[in-house]
């Protein structure tokens, strides 16, 4: 935008990567240049030159235009983020109360949070693949019909679908008749994966589809590489862009639909940092920019359904699998007084035989890496642990080591026991790796595929082990959750799950719902072809109402149940929750200063006439305490207005930032608590 022309300065206010919760001015040099919010600008910040955002250009500042610095440089000559965009990250740096300039900051990619120019930069060795031929569209069935015609009606304004189905009901076939229109009206669409895992099967699947550019947004690429899919999609000569998280801040030139595929997934929120959540933002964005959204799933969250049956979004339903596919049966397997060979109990290791020896894939899933998850000395009781964090060290044996899996120390594996020197040490429990040993000893002539982390730490590497799975030949697939999510294997038949319980008596209000979540994510992945899948679960809990609900009425039912004892205690979608958290190498620190802070808390609903409307609780300890050699404290606020809580975290904010204490003390706020562990 043009220069104004008064007799008063220009003032150019920016935001910068600082932890203060504002913006700050600084004076234009020449009236001469063209400056608009959304650009980037070199400004002095203290002794250190920054790079800002601008937000506003104005003639008044609360500061005398004497006490002002100039501008180095402007970066852009036109702005990188469009006005509605800007307005949005704007609304959502106040609404998670988190500094300005770090949310500008966090929503750009690394290339351009210094000098580096906005232009798409390619090396030789970058490679350009060539359009395939695309495939053309597969006959729908009734219910995708109906799915895609609502959702086609919608383009060019605002709705946003709950594209709930169950799994193997072609989801992405109806997210692929979407995009198509959407590509018709020459319109870009954004499609959100919740794991790095599924963007290259994703894109393989569009790109097997639609010869239009695709550009991939992951934190798995290079600053360059991001760099190059951001501006292609701003740019406009991306038409379709796909990626995790952070992707849902990707300017569109020409928006016109987003996808948030598995939106029940927890990795749609931010754990630190700016704790955002992609899909909330997602549907705000589609919102202002008058565009339709899905939000798609086999197990909607209990937020999303609440939403649906409110009227809110519009609830389309895929009851049925696809083609000649039918939902697996699911078989309780109660472990109570049985002996289990290396977490395996005899009917299970029935069912795989019978399942291999039918020519089929088998997937065995626990939700636990490393080869033990607990190394104890049967002489005098010690047990490994770790020295930084509240928590046991998991047994890994390629390479031996023990890791904790919270703050990543890892310690060698001695021969005797360090407190007794006895040499009787004993590995407890079960996870991926003995599994997969177990599994190779009892099944010689078949092939043993593990997939979690640890084995796809190397690029590539995970590619690999899902083509060697897709080709079919008969395997046991032995993972975390990795293989839970959206991956499609027609030649399994047997899903077996180990250890069904941990979620059951979750310390965390949502666990059920996690639980619940997780299971049928998992136990998806079983006959998804022509053959009839089977899903065996072992409990010690096989009668809990909650998991007889789920196996016998399945997911919505449960569902249903949940959200009627979530309204009961006024706990999310029918209350909204901000958690403080305080850490600090002091034991007694973050405790101290949340004290403070609940303090200035209650006298502020008090004196603001909230105390039937805002609850507060704590502080109390993490259920993890210590974890990484510091120590950890909560405050939990709940209130059945939001209005009313996003106006005392406002004001908290004030307070907090004020704290004396909070030098020593690290603290974040977190808006819509995912995670309360």
């Amino acid at each position: 935008m043009p220069a104004h022309s008064s007799s008063k300065p220009t003032i150019v206010r920016v935001a910068v990567p600082s932890p203060l919760r504002q913006s700050f001015d600084y004076l234009l040099p020449d009236e001469g240049i063209r400056v608009a919010p959304g650009a980037r600008v070199r400004v002095p910040f203290g002794r250190r030159e920054l790079t800002g955002v601008v937000v506003a250009v104005d003639h008044d500042s609360t500061v005398s235009p004497e006490k002002l610095k100039p501008l180095l440089a402007l970066l852009d000559e036109e702005p990188l983020i469009p006005p509605h965009l800007l307005s949005l990250w704007q609304w959502a740096a106040q609404y998670y109360q988190h500094p300005i300039g770090e949310v500008m900051h966090t929503l750009m990619p690394a290339g351009l949070r210094s000098k580096g120019n906005a232009t798409v930069k390619r090396r030789k060795s970058d490679t350009i693949l060539p359009p395939l031929t695309p495939d053309q569209p597969p006959e729908l069935n009734q219910e995708q019909r109906s799915a895609v015609a609502a959702i086609d009606a919608s383009q060019g304004k605002f709705t946003c679908f709950l594209l709930d189905g169950v799994t193997g009901s072609g989801k992405t076939e109806v997210y692929l008749q979407a995009i198509g229109r959407t590509l018709e009206l020459k319109r870009q669409a954004l499609v959100l994966v919740p794991e790095i895992s599924l963007t290259p099967q994703t894109l393989a699947r569009f790109r097997q589809r639609f010869d239009v550019p695709v550009a991939v947004m992951h934190s798995g690429l290079t600053p360059r590489q991001r760099l190059n899919a951001w501006l292609e999609a701003a740019q406009g000569s991306a038409d379709i862009i796909i990626g995790t998280r952070s992707a849902i801040f990707t300017p569109l030139a020409r928006p016109g639909l987003i996808i948030i595929d598995e939106e029940h997934d927890n990795s749609f929120k931010q754990q630190d940092g700016f704790r955002y959540s992609a899909r909330d933002l997602g549907v705000m964005r589609a919102r202002r920019e008058k565009r339709p959204i899905i939000l798609g799933s086999a197990t909607p969250s209990l937020e999303s359904l609440h939403n649906a049956r409110s009227g809110r979004y519009t609830h389309l339903h895929l009851t049925m699998r696809a083609g000649q596919a039918q939902m697996p049966r699911y078989i309780l397997v109660d472990t109570n007084n049985q002996r289990l060979a290396d977490g395996f109990s005899d009917a299970l290791l029935d069912g795989i035989r019978a399942h291999l020896q039918r020519g089929n894939q088998v997937l065995i899933f626990i939700n636990r890496r490393g080869f033990a998850p607990v190394l104890q000395c049967q002489d005098c009781g010690w047990t490994a642990e770790c020295r930084h964090c509240d928590a046991r060290m998991t047994l890994h044996r390629f390479p031996p080591h023990l890791r904790c899996h919270h703050c990543e120390r890892r310690d060698p594996v001695n021969q005797h026991c360090p407190d007794c020197q006895g040499k009787n040490l004993y590995a407890a429990g079960a996870g991926t790796e003995r599994c997969e040993a177990a599994l190779q000893q009892i099944f010689k002539e078949t092939p043993v595929i593990r997939v979690d982390r640890d084995a796809t730490r190397r690029k590539d590497e995970l590619d690999n082990l899902l083509t060697r799975i897709n080709q079919g030949d008969p395997c046991i697939l032995v993972g975390t959750q990795m293989l839970a999510k959206g991956h499609h294997f027609p030649g399994v038949t047997l899903v077996g799950v180990l250890d069904a319980d941990s979620g059951l008596f979750s310390a965390d209000f949502r666990g059920q719902e996690f639980m619940a979540q997780l299971l049928i994510q998992v136990a998806g992945r079983a006959g998804r072809a022509e053959q009839a899948g089977e899903v065996m679960i072992q409990t010690r809990h096989s009668t809990h109402q909650n998991l007889q609900t789920l196996v016998t009425q399945g997911y919505h039912a449960l569902a249903e149940q949940l959200l009627t004892e979530r309204q009961s205690v006024g706990m999310p979608p029918f209350g909204h929750l901000a958690m403080i958290r305080a850490e600090a190498i002091d034991a007694l620190a973050p405790a101290r200063f949340l004290d403070q802070i609940c303090q200035s808390a209650r006298q502020l609903i008090t004196s603001n006439g909230l105390q039937n409307t805002i609850e507060v609780n704590g502080p109390f300890p993490a259920p993890m305490e210590r974890r990484a050699n510091r120590f950890r404290q909560q405050l939990l606020l709940r209130s059945n207005s939001r209005s009313a809580l996003q106006h005392l975290l406002g004001e908290l904010c004030i307070s907090l930032d004020g704290q004396n204490s909070g030098r020593k003390v690290r603290w974040s706020i977190d808006v819509d608590p995912q995670d309360m562990i």
